[in-house]
């Protein structure tokens, strides 16, 4: 497909859209199971087999019109990619479009949060994920997917959700009331208001597929046990978009695989949420 739903064109023209979607088809950076970069077009592509009527929601926000990026970005090095997200960000900020990054790995992010970082002094960022990503340096690269939180923070309070991996020399930079670890999480839900509570006003929010269980969402790069389940983290977000202004938002880390399609199915539908919670609020 050339854009994101099987909807009418007249929704997918820049012009008569609301909502921007860059897809970010960089992977160059991960270090297990590679094939992030095949993510964007999955995604787009399982899209086709969604309605365009979101029955739990009872709305079709796709009538704001959401358009689909086809630009080209510099993955030469890990450095050029993260400044030509930023300035393709940057670039839909100025058309005053709500936008959304399709990755690709979780590096991609770092751009697109330094972009809002600079609109909103006072930025959070909320970060769902089995991973902390807090390492200074991985493989000779600050900008490692390994690395992606450490950088946020340098732009914005950090709320991680879901994390149970984290390696040793990350532990000086975990910021103890604002990590929620997935062992603490799976048999109540007082962490939900917590971690909105350790937000600020205005969030970006990032969700790396692994932060799902993998018998939910198998196809990704670095999948681990004990992860969200799919209502989970439905009812979380009702309840972030009810009570934070989201200012962007991506998905990445989807792994596509030849025999699983249902994987790329719930990436493609949990976009399609997010716009629909951001609709909801509008």
């Amino acid at each position: 497909m050339e854009y994101f739903l099987d909807m009418d064109e007249q929704y997918a023209r820049l012009e008569n859209a609301k909502y921007a979607l860059l897809p970010v088809a960089y992977d160059g950076t991960s270090t297990f199971v590679k094939g992030a970069d095949k993510g964007p077009q999955a995604i787009i592509d399982a899209s086709d087999s969604i309605e365009l009527y979101d029955v739990q929601f009872e709305m079709e926000p796709y009538t704001a019109g959401i358009y689909t990026d086809r630009h080209g970005y510099d993955f030469s090095t890990p450095d050029k990619m993260v400044e030509s997200v930023y300035l393709r960000v940057k670039h839909f900020m100025d058309k005053h479009k709500r936008i959304g990054l399709l990755g690709g790995e979780h590096s991609v992010s770092v751009g697109s949060i330094k972009a809002f970082s600079e609109k909103y002094p006072d930025l959070s960022v909320l970060q769902v994920d089995a991973h902390a990503d807090l390492r200074d340096e991985y493989h000779g690269s600050i900008y490692n997917h390994a690395c992606v939180m450490r950088r946020a923070q340098d732009y914005a309070r950090v709320v991680q959700v879901g994390i149970r991996n984290v390696c040793t020399e990350e532990m000086h930079n975990i910021v103890k009331e604002n990590i929620f670890y997935a062992h603490k999480m799976y048999d109540n839900s007082d962490w939900m208001q917590q971690a909105i509570d350790r937000l600020t006003d205005h969030v970006y929010l990032t969700i790396d597929l692994d932060g799902l269980d993998p018998s939910v969402l198998p196809s990704t790069g670095t999948p681990l046990p004990g992860g969200l389940s799919w209502y989970t983290l439905i009812s979380f977000l009702e309840k972030l978009f009810a009570s934070k202004k989201i200012i962007g938002f991506d998905v990445v880390e989807l792994c596509p695989q030849p025999h699983d399609k249902s994987s790329d199915v719930l990436a493609a539908v949990l976009v399609y949420k997010v716009i629909c919670l951001w609709e909801k609020r509008s």
